[in-house]
């Protein structure tokens, strides 16, 4: 996604948007405005939320799967958008339940927040202890677990929170080698 999003017109008046400077509390900052009503898109990022799950009942094993629309076959965390009313607490577990049919079976504990700039968004990671059937919903291909000392982190976004989390757990995290875009 464009640092500006898709949006080409206003939401309020249908004007066309357009790269206008105008002064803020940090000084002049260019952003994508109306003209004609003054409205300004702000593109602030998007909270995500991730989870670093590890299966209780699977002797600790760490949870990581496929999403359907990534090419390749990278595994990630568990991740999904809160949504308005909910904590992000609640959030990833919600997120859990839906994409793995696995339960919380503890309350989520923070691991970290992390900058994904790429992306536009600020993940919200948690360590989220779980039991049950795997029962992978339609936006996942395929999962693993893996013993903790066994996972592979990658560079950015939720691998940061991954190997966090791993050296919580007294394991230096191994990382991959990402091919270049």
């Amino acid at each position: 996604m464009s640092s500006g999003g898709d949006y080409r017109f206003c939401p309020q008046c249908a004007g066309p948007l357009a790269w206008l400077s105008q002064l803020e509390d940090g000084g002049p900052k260019e952003r994508l405005r109306c003209a004609a009503c003054g409205f300004t898109h702000w593109n602030n990022p998007t909270p995500v939320l991730a989870a670093v799950v590890e299966c209780l009942d699977r002797e600790g094993q760490v949870l990581l799967a496929r999403n359907a629309a990534w090419p390749g076959r990278f595994f990630g965390l568990i991740t999904g958008f809160m949504e308005a009313g909910e904590t992000p607490e609640a959030g990833i577990a919600r997120e859990l339940l839906e994409e793995t049919g696995l339960a919380a079976a503890a309350a989520p504990t923070l691991i970290g927040v992390y900058d994904f700039q790429r992306m536009n968004q600020v993940i919200i990671a948690y360590h989220v202890p779980a039991c049950g059937e795997i029962c992978l919903s339609p936006e996942l291909a395929e999962y693993k677990l893996l013993a903790p000392a066994e996972v592979r982190c990658w560079p950015a976004g939720t691998g940061q929170a991954m190997a966090q989390w791993l050296r919580s757990r007294g394991i230096e995290p191994q990382w991959l080698e990402l091919p270049k875009p």
